[in-house]
């Protein structure tokens, strides 16, 4: 790995994070759920670029806007009756079935009401359980414990696999990825599971680590999901905005299946 690569890599990785505890520790509330849903905006833009590169008719600018509802209407507690949540998504399933009705061709109905639904649940729905997480108590060091283990997973499996990397992981999806960086990784997530007592002194130690194996497992999964979205897609990126990082889906990648199982962990054992 050229240094000058690692270095920029180094720089872009450290901004985010800096930028990531100014919005959970210093603004308020508002601040952290407006940066969620603007990442969840860009995230799903991504997602459904991808997704038209395969020539898949797909209602990109409704599913974003459908997708940006849902982490504001968590931030606004926006709960109208009991269930919610699954009669939002029948009522989204048939909007994007009237929508199809009054579309003069048929042809890939199917296969693009189910990928515009997708991109909502992967994206938006998951990655907005961190607004729930922030809102919980003590939400501000919930969350980030949460960033810190998944990013610290990243960081170790990057540095692990770069330097120590032989046996690749699953070639198919991610030739670079071997099995020397995901246990690296999953070292590094518990590491700093283990760390962050020092400011979780009210959940137990086992919990602690027990969730670190959880995100660290779950992170290295949701990055090789993105991996395989994109491999599918035939990119290498999801986008290019961040110097070596990529797009936003490639930040937010491995917290998307860490925020829910975090959050439902979280509550199934009583720890807040």
């Amino acid at each position: 790995m050229a240094s000058a690569e690692l270095e920029r890599r180094a720089v872009t990785a450290v901004s985010v994070i800096l930028f990531v505890i100014f919005g959970i520790f210093i603004m308020p509330e508002w601040f952290f759920a407006a940066v969620v849903t603007f990442l969840i905006g860009m995230g799903l833009y991504e997602f459904y670029g991808l997704i038209e590169k395969k020539g898949i008719f797909i209602y990109k600018y409704i599913g974003i806007l459908i997708g940006i509802l849902i982490p504001v209407s968590i931030y606004a507690k926006f709960e109208p009756t009991k269930g919610w949540e699954l009669f939002f998504i029948a009522a989204v399933t048939l909007l994007f079935f009237v929508l199809q009705f009054i579309r003069k061709d048929s042809s890939q109905a199917i296969v693009g009401i189910s990928t515009t639904m997708f991109g909502i649940f992967y994206v938006s729905w998951f990655f907005s359980f961190l607004i729930k997480i922030r809102f919980m108590p003590q939400g501000k060091l919930l969350a980030a414990f949460l960033l810190l283990v998944t990013k610290m997973g990243d960081i170790g499996a990057y540095i692990i696999g770069a330097n120590f990397g032989k046996n690749p992981l699953i070639t198919r999806i991610s030739p670079k990825k071997t099995f020397e960086g995901a246990l690296g990784g999953l070292i590094f997530s518990v590491s700093a599971a283990f760390i962050s007592k020092l400011y979780l002194g009210f959940i137990p130690l086992f919990h602690l680590l027990a969730m670190g194996v959880l995100i660290g497992f779950l992170s290295q999964v949701g990055d090789l999901c993105e991996s395989l979205i994109k491999r599918d897609c035939g990119v290498k990126d999801s986008g290019a905005y961040l110097p070596e990082l990529g797009g936003i889906l490639d930040i937010i990648d491995s917290i998307i299946f860490a925020s829910p199982f975090f959050y439902f962990y979280l509550i199934h054992f009583n720890l807040i």
